[in-house]
């Protein structure tokens, strides 16, 4: 049995994989103001839909949904079958809360009173 498709269909196929992977994605990278969906992510990197984003290069911030992940200083490193990926040089997680310079005292008071 052979299984033929017209370049039409697969065409329509891969679009409907690409729709649904940017549908079902929270991750979000930010550049230059605008914000693009991420296909994939792994420990050394991510990718986006090569059409949709544009060349990317310096640094970004990562989203899931509306909280902030981490932000990277990025490089692009290969596009395949419409997916641009892009390596991280570096990539900072944000913190909730900002650091301190002094040890805090788990046992310390929380408030004084008069």
């Amino acid at each position: 049995m052979s299984t033929f498709l017209s370049k039409e269909l697969q065409k329509g196929l891969d679009d409907a994989r690409a729709s649904d992977k940017r549908r079902k994605s929270r991750l979000k990278v930010q550049f230059d103001g605008d914000m693009y969906p991420v296909l994939k992510m792994w420990d050394s990197g991510f990718s986006v839909e090569s059409d949709r984003a544009p060349q990317m290069r310096g640094l970004v911030d990562l989203f899931d949904g509306a909280r902030h992940l981490s932000r990277c200083l990025i490089v692009a490193s290969d596009e395949e079958n419409g997916e641009l990926a892009f390596e991280f040089k570096r990539s900072t997680p944000v913190k909730e809360r900002a650091p301190v310079d002094f040890v805090r005292i788990k046992s310390a008071p929380i408030a004084l009173l008069n």
